[in-house]
């Protein structure tokens, strides 16, 4: 790495560690020596950004000037390909009503949502794909880390952690290798700060093989007057970096793994990933809000990608102010660093703070408190420059908002790929379907086996999800809930979502059901929808295709925001989530790319029958992966709703209209290796119509005869099937289900009955006396809804609307058999 180029030497008087005798270049150097060789290209950076550079300079830059920019003018920090698009997007869509409830938006840390009572929730989710590939534990543990700083940088306790996860096939030599490490990253990290998992995703796809996906996010309260920004203001404030001292761990880590891609299975510059400590993070949070509360922080920044360079540029830029920094005052774990590397460092657990001169020692009395080693490392000043200095040498003097802000701006070039018209042409409805209930029920069985679809407690059971003791669902649920307030019972429920290969039949539909789920799933617990947040997972920008894929799915999401009113309050985009071409199979490298082994493997939307054809679809890239929140809240949380049936004797009724959808489903993809046509239609409107419905059930006054939904699951993937799986086997109650009703109302066979993933349903299990008040609350609303059984025994017995009165042709599953078998799937491939 070019890093490490960058001279430097350690002051023995600040840190206590040996002084490193070193050359420097400084900016009277970068002057005087213009025509000096810079490795701008190593660094990262394009030819034409260096000389853009030079330009805002007026010079050359120094070495550790040229590094600054190289990491913040990253793709993962600067979002030069998306910005543009971010702005059209979701900037210019995010209506005067939509704000209603919003304190912070987009560009601060996290966005910050009023839940009421004085109450407010901030919520964001970010990605750690590219460092989780090239080292699973620490990758996924300080991405967990990442998102709680976040959090914690907003002025908020952190309550809850969620993770969206995405590996490579099941069958792949390398997939056991990043699973394992992961789910123990996220566990291991979660688990110490004492930080409930309350939901997430875990799903495989040869796509992914490669280029995991491990999205994270975390959610935290505060009192209204507790929101905290960062932006440094007020000149002769102190800069004081606090938490972990400084190491070589990281350098260049999360900026630029997340900034290019893996060209044969790894990235071409191989920086080290950071290394997490959650007991150090346990401490750092209860030191910081102890110092929010004793009210002696003006301005607070985490340190992340990027380091002391992103968190100095962003505080400076944001607060329209300068800053002087004596970067021989960090406290550093390796005295080998050089000043660079100190600038460059990633190391985990660090905090930086703006504190007034007069508050500076109560503020050192809370860290010593805690036991935090703390830094006075600068102080901000009124010139607009971001000066820094090592032993009286001066490496950097910009404008911090040439650094943090004003970076590249791209309008790449994005086009509808040929391959897309095959892809969406080739349909599900040329597949063969079961002819006879036997082999209906052999598909069934092997859908609900699936990876996929099985039960994902493997995973989940390794999380910590009822620590605090405030978590009133979790994981299987459809969305997390958390009390919020212990008075009133006030709190807040999330859901996350995606579909990737929805996306990759078509983006803009594929990402509006995205949201569309998640926002389905909180109103399905119970809760009011109000925000969202959002991790955009795609290919190669440089790919005209991955970036059309990009821009249309932004378009997408950001309408259905609009259309369902609720904002988008900030979130991350990873790209470069491919391995480095961007052709076709028919072009395709033979030996895998994307296969560190060298071994290839099909990509999931071709199989034995050949549905899409080698030429149609490129392998080097993910599907790709719009991951969406949706933050709600509901009055009380006891009142949530679970997803599994409880109790017996209660009437099953399905809300929302089936039509034949198969396309992108799990039946097609599972039973016949099918990936084509075009995803589910996606309606907003009757998206909302259903939420109505559900929360006026909810909410519904029954003058103390108890509440009327006791149970409620979305549909989605892997259709009414999947979902009178999961409800059955949640509890281990069954149910009787007739198809007859369903079918007869819209004109489709049972098989279309069970796999369709029609999009805007629900089931819902109601007591038989409430079934007036469900059929009002329905009609009032326009919804479809059909009575299709009874819960109760311990068997999920489907009776065909073909086999009226014939007992040979019912579907009869003991649903303790259902969920040992589903159980036990991700166990035997991956214990």
């Amino acid at each position: 790495m070019a890093f490490s180029q960058i001279e430097s030497a350690r002051s023995p008087e600040s840190s206590g560690q040996p002084t490193v005798t070193q050359n420097y270049d400084t900016v009277d150097n970068a002057a005087a020596t213009p025509d000096q060789q810079m490795p701008w290209r190593e660094l990262g950076l394009k030819e034409d950004e260096y000389q853009r550079i030079r330009s805002i300079l007026g010079r050359r830059p120094t070495i550790a000037e040229l590094s600054m920019y190289s990491v913040m003018w990253s793709e993962h920090c600067s979002y030069k390909s998306s910005k543009k698009h971010l702005g059209e997007q979701f900037g210019r869509k995010t209506t005067a009503a939509m704000r209603e409830h919003l304190l912070v938006g987009m560009g601060q840390n996290a966005g910050v949502v009023d839940i009421g009572g004085g109450w407010a929730v901030t919520f964001k989710v970010e990605s750690h794909n590219h460092p989780s590939f090239v080292e699973p534990y620490q990758g996924a543990a300080t991405g967990v880390g990442g998102i709680v700083r976040d959090i914690i940088a907003m002025g908020a306790r952190p309550v809850a952690v969620m993770d969206q996860l995405r590996f490579g096939a099941v069958d792949h030599p390398d997939t056991a290798r990043v699973v394992h490490g992961v789910v123990a990253g996220v566990g291991g990290y979660g688990n110490c700060l004492g930080l409930p998992n309350i939901g997430g995703e875990t799903e495989f796809d040869p796509s992914y093989q490669g280029n995991p996906l491990v999205n994270a996010l975390c959610v935290g309260v505060m009192r209204h007057g507790d929101i905290h920004l960062a932006n440094a203001e007020g000149v002769g404030n102190k800069v004081v970096l606090f938490g972990a001292r400084t190491g070589g761990d990281g350098i260049g880590g999360a900026s630029i793994l997340a900034s290019e891609t893996f060209d044969g299975g790894m990235p071409s510059k191989r920086p080290s990933v950071q290394v997490g400590d959650p007991f150090m993070e346990k401490v750092l949070i209860e030191c910081c809000l102890e110092l929010f509360s004793a009210g002696v922080v003006e301005a607070i920044q985490d340190l992340g990608a990027a380091g002391i360079s992103c968190a100095t540029s962003e505080l400076a830029a944001n607060g329209h102010s300068g800053m002087h920094i004596d970067l021989e005052k960090v406290l550093l774990r390796d005295p080998s660093l050089s000043a660079g590397e100190i600038l460059m460092s990633e190391s985990q657990e660090r905090m930086m703070a703006i504190v007034s001169p007069e508050k500076i020692a109560d503020f050192l009395a809370v860290t010593r408190k805690w036991e935090v080693e703390t830094a006075i490392i600068g102080e901000v000043t009124s010139d607009a420059r971001l000066r820094i200095d090592h032993n009286g040498h001066r490496i950097v003097d910009v404008d911090p908002s040439t650094v943090a802000v004003d970076g590249p701006v791209y309008d790449r070039a994005y086009a509808r790929p040929t391959w897309q018209d095959t892809l969406q042409a080739n349909s599900a409805r040329n597949l063969p379907t079961p002819t006879n209930t036997a082999e209906l029920r052999e598909q069934i069985l092997q859908v609900l086996t699936d990876p996929n679809q099985a039960s994902k407690a493997w995973v989940t059971d390794q999380y910590d999800r009822f620590v605090r003791g405030n978590t009133a669902l979790a994981q299987p649920d459809d969305a997390g809930v958390v009390r919020v307030d212990e008075q009133t019972g006030l709190g807040i429920a999330i859901s996350t979502d995606a579909n990737g290969w929805y996306t990759l039949l078509d983006p803009y539909a594929g990402a509006q059901q995205a949201v569309a789920e998640a926002y389905r799933n909180v109103c399905t617990v119970g809760a009011k929808p109000l925000a969202v947040t959002d991790c955009l997972n795609f290919g190669n920008p440089e790919d005209p295709a991955a970036m059309w894929q990009l821009v249309t799915a932004m378009e997408g999401m950001a309408d259905a925001c609009q259309a369902l009113g609720i904002p988008v309050t900030g979130g991350n985009v990873s790209l470069y989530n491919s391995s480095g071409g961007v052709g076709t199979a028919e072009d395709a490298d033979t030996s895998g790319p994307s296969d560190p082994a060298g071994e290839t493997h099909a990509p999931s939307s071709t199989g034995p029958e050949g549905e899409i054809g080698a030429a149609a679809r490129p392998t080097t890239s993910i599907n790709p992966t719009p991951v969406v929140g949706v933050l709600g809240v509901m009055a009380d949380t006891t009142t949530a709703v679970p997803s599994g049936f409880q109790e017996e004797g209660l009437a099953i009724i399905l809300l929302g209209a089936t039509a034949a959808e198969l396309d992108g489903s799990a039946w097609a993809r599972i039973v016949h290796c099918h990936v084509g046509g075009r995803p589910p239609r996606v309606d907003l409107a009757a998206e909302q119509a259903l939420g109505r419905v559900l929360l006026a059930l909810h909410d519904a006054d029954t003058q103390g005869m108890g509440r009327i939904t006791h149970a409620a699951h979305d549909l989605s993937t892997g259709g009414l099937i999947q979902a009178l799986a999961d409800m059955t086997t949640r509890c281990g109650i069954g149910a009787s289900i007739d198809l007859a009703s369903v079918c007869s109302q819209v004109g489709i066979d049972s098989f279309t009955a069970l796999f369709s993933e029609s999009q805007g349903r629900a089931l819902v299990a109601v007591p038989e006396g409430f079934l007036p008040a469900v059929r009002a609350a329905a009609q009032a609303e326009g919804v479809p809804m059909v009575r299709i059984g009874t819960t109760g025994g311990e068997i999920l017995a489907i009776t065909p609307a073909e086999g009226q009165g014939t007992a040979t042709e019912a579907l009869v599953f003991d649903v303790a058999a259902l969920r040992a078998s589903s159980e036990a799937v991700l166990p035997a491939l991956f214990t």
